[in-house]
């Protein structure tokens, strides 16, 4: 049977005593070695194939070297890249992500917290956050440390990271103007989201700076292919005018529309343009592909897994957003309008 390899030989392969070995692999007493010294002994360790002891580091510092990762849907194509990014940070840190799919039911979220923090979790990150969230609050007064992914949760407090939704907004809009477009729908998410109440007062915003744009906000209950097509029905039943753009509040959303103009004998983007938003997998394989704002999810959960282990290590709790840049990335379903 192969030996499995000891701190000892990492200690001997990078010339360090083990302690040194032991501080540089644990994210909590890196900081108190040199950056050279960490990187020479994680060289080492990589290369024997070293594998941390987590239960034995998890008795000696209290810790149990797990993050509990809340999520709303991970059917979602939004949200894998997310943990992705999450367990590509915590993976060499030698922590371990236990996730908790909740169905974005606040019911769910709230059980959810409650069986992680019996786990003992040394934090959580919560991608599904709504603006009356009363098992997070309280996990916030009792000290538990937690970043907030995507959404915030209204009232309470805790770090967010997210994209900059209200500038991919704009640069939507300003696609769509460019394009001679003036008359403009934006199919919202439910408000108790705090990306769609964004997105929404960016749109609102934007159709206020430019008189000549018709803006209209119909909103959805679901971030969904369903309620897309549903949306974009009533809005060609209504009568009247059609617009001849629509923002949707997500590429699902969009992807709906999509099915519904083409259900009705119309096409993108000759009778209507449709831009998305997160730019998910495949949105360049829809008919016709996508535009869509395009949001750094993988970024996003490496950003969101650094910030919870910087709060782990120091034991404060910042209270700043951290706002990644979004950009709009342009393909066939947006066109300029037709006379």
């Amino acid at each position: 049977m192969t030996r499995r390899t000891t701190i000892d030989d990492v200690a001997r392969l990078a010339d360090v005593h083990k302690a040194t070995v032991s501080r540089a692999l644990n994210p909590r007493t890196e900081h108190q070695i040199g950056r050279e010294t960490v990187e020479r002994v994680r060289a080492a360790a990589d290369k024997l194939g070293y594998i941390p002891n987590a239960m034995a580091r998890g008795l000696r510092t209290a810790n149990s070297m797990t993050i509990g990762v809340i999520l709303p849907d991970l059917t979602n194509p939004l949200f894998p890249p997310m943990v992705r990014g999450i367990e590509d940070y915590l993976e060499p840190r030698g922590y371990t992500a236990l996730l908790a799919n909740t169905d974005d039911n606040e019911a769910a979220e709230t059980a959810a917290i409650g069986s992680l923090l019996a786990r003992r979790v040394d934090g959580l990150i919560v991608a599904s956050g709504h603006s009356d969230f009363a098992a997070l609050a309280e996990a916030r007064d009792a000290g538990v440390h937690a970043v907030l992914l995507n959404r915030d949760a209204g009232g309470v407090r805790f770090p967010l990271v997210g994209g900059d939704d209200a500038n991919g907004i704009r640069e939507a809009m300003a696609h769509l103007t460019d394009l001679g477009h003036r008359e403009i729908v934006h199919i919202a998410g439910p408000e108790r989201l705090s990306t769609s109440v964004t997105r929404r007062e960016a749109f609102e915003a934007a159709c206020a700076a430019r008189p000549d744009v018709i803006g209209r906000i119909v909103e959805v209950p679901s971030l969904t292919i369903a309620s897309g097509f549903e949306a974009m029905t009533a809005i060609l039943g209504a009568g009247g005018k059609r617009p001849t753009a629509i923002v949707a509040g997500n590429d699902l959303i969009a992807l709906g529309v999509l099915r519904s103009l083409r259900a009705h004998g119309l096409s993108c983007p000759d009778d209507a343009s449709v831009v998305g938003f997160n730019d998910m997998l495949f949105a360049e394989d829809f008919t016709p592909p996508l535009t869509t704002v395009r949001v750094p999810t993988l970024q996003m959960g490496r950003e969101a897994a650094r910030l919870l282990l910087d709060i782990i290590q120091s034991g404060e709790q910042p209270t700043a957003d951290v706002r990644l840049p979004v950009s709009l990335v342009v393909r066939g379903s947006t066109a300029p309008v037709r006379p």
